[in-house]
């Protein structure tokens, strides 16, 4: 069965929608700007949505009400047999350190702890929409996205559901992950420049994307505009540290390989890669020399990370997103921040308008889990 994408919900630091967004991208904007949301803590380059951090329930409500209404579908009438695969890496963690911090005397959030275990923002988007089919809530560190998307392409195409609601949420603007990404020196001073000679570290950003998936045989009979085919996917796991990569890049490579044998497709039909360059030194390194030992045809390749922030789990989500923008509109957008390559890769550091057909994007996340996953026009 296939399966293809027929709405679109996001925000991230460039704006409060998909367009918002996207034209902010295309435009080579940038999101990050320093901020002390914390004063504890000294100021940061950070990829916020507002003038303080938002919360997870904060984030997802708009998102999901865009990404049905860009679908066509009534926000009155419940969703009854739809899926929901909803991710989050860090789920509801700034209301725990809250939580930790009033020393559980607070009633008022003490009594709300049951809402805030990590799968219930999955379970909350169910309610809100009346949708009584599966619900997951999968966390794969920075790879979260683009594994609930395939998750949710998986329901589909084995027949369990002819729609499913997905993508992934992330509210890590919180003191204990900045501090845990600084004290392994993670952090960038700056901004976010992946794949540039003088690349810092990552930069935290908070965003997500929610993706309304139908069977093609769906979105063909109620007509509904189409952005894109997922063709397929693939998830390996490095088995190798809890949060370096492995400096061969064997898994990932096997997990683009796999993806691309089952989405049909050979290295030379793919045009364009989204890749995961987190502008951090080693990361890096081996993302390019991935990409040098699979992709012989020399295809286009951005990180739209530069621009919105490492948003962690929900970064594939937003990869995907905007590789589906790049289907439509037929721009690929740029790698905000790059100014000196350090790479012999086909790097874009300014949008390019250009035939796109076939498209791959992935994320590799700590504990070595890697995903990849191709979208398509439509035929």
């Amino acid at each position: 069965m296939r399966v293809v994408v027929t709405g679109i919900g996001l925000q991230s630091a460039l704006g409060t929608s998909l367009q918002t967004s996207w034209q902010n991208l295309i435009a080579g904007q940038s999101g990050i700007k320093i901020h002390q949301p914390f004063l504890e803590l000294e100021p940061l380059p950070l990829g916020m949505i507002a003038d303080r951090p938002q919360t997870l329930g904060e984030i997802t409500a708009p998102i999901l009400t865009s990404a049905l209404l860009d679908a066509g579908l009534s926000l009155s009438s419940p969703l009854v047999d739809t899926g929901v695969v909803i991710g989050s890496s860090r789920g509801f963690q700034a209301q725990w350190e809250a939580l930790t911090r009033c020393g559980y005397t607070d009633k008022s959030q003490a009594e709300n702890w049951l809402e805030n275990l990590p799968h219930m923002n999955a379970i909350a988007v169910a309610r809100k929409i009346g949708a009584t089919g599966i619900v997951q809530a999968p966390m794969a560190a920075c790879a979260t996205g683009i594994v609930a998307i395939a998750q949710a392409t998986s329901l589909i195409k084995f027949g369990q559901c002819h729609r499913v609601i997905t993508g992934a949420i992330e509210a890590p603007i919180t003191p204990l992950t900045i501090t845990g990404f600084r004290q392994m020196g993670a952090l960038a001073k700056t901004g976010a420049y992946p794949f540039d000679r003088e690349r810092q570290g990552l930069v935290l950003g908070e965003g997500g994307a929610i993706l309304v998936l139908e069977s093609l045989e769906l979105a063909q009979q109620r007509q509904a505009q189409i952005y894109g085919e997922i063709l397929g996917f693939a998830l390996t796991n490095d088995a190798y540290h809890p949060n370096a990569p492995d400096p061969s890049g064997k898994s990932a490579i096997i997990a683009i390989q796999k993806c691309l044998q089952r989405s049909s497709r050979q290295v030379s039909d793919i045009e364009y890669i989204h890749a995961h360059g987190t502008a951090t030194i080693r990361n890096d390194i081996v993302e390019s020399q991935i990409i040098q030992t699979v992709f012989t045809n020399h295809p286009y390749v951005s990180s739209t990370k530069g621009a919105t922030g490492h948003t962690i789990g929900a970064s594939g989500a937003l990869g995907v997103a905007f590789s589906l923008m790049a289907l439509k509109t037929q721009i690929l957008p740029p790698c905000v921040g790059l100014n000196n390559s350090e790479f012999p890769v086909n790097l874009l550091n300014t949008a390019k308008e250009i035939p796109v057909q076939n498209i791959i994007c992935w994320s590799f996340g700590f504990g070595g889990t890697n995903a990849a996953i191709a979208l398509a026009s439509i035929d």
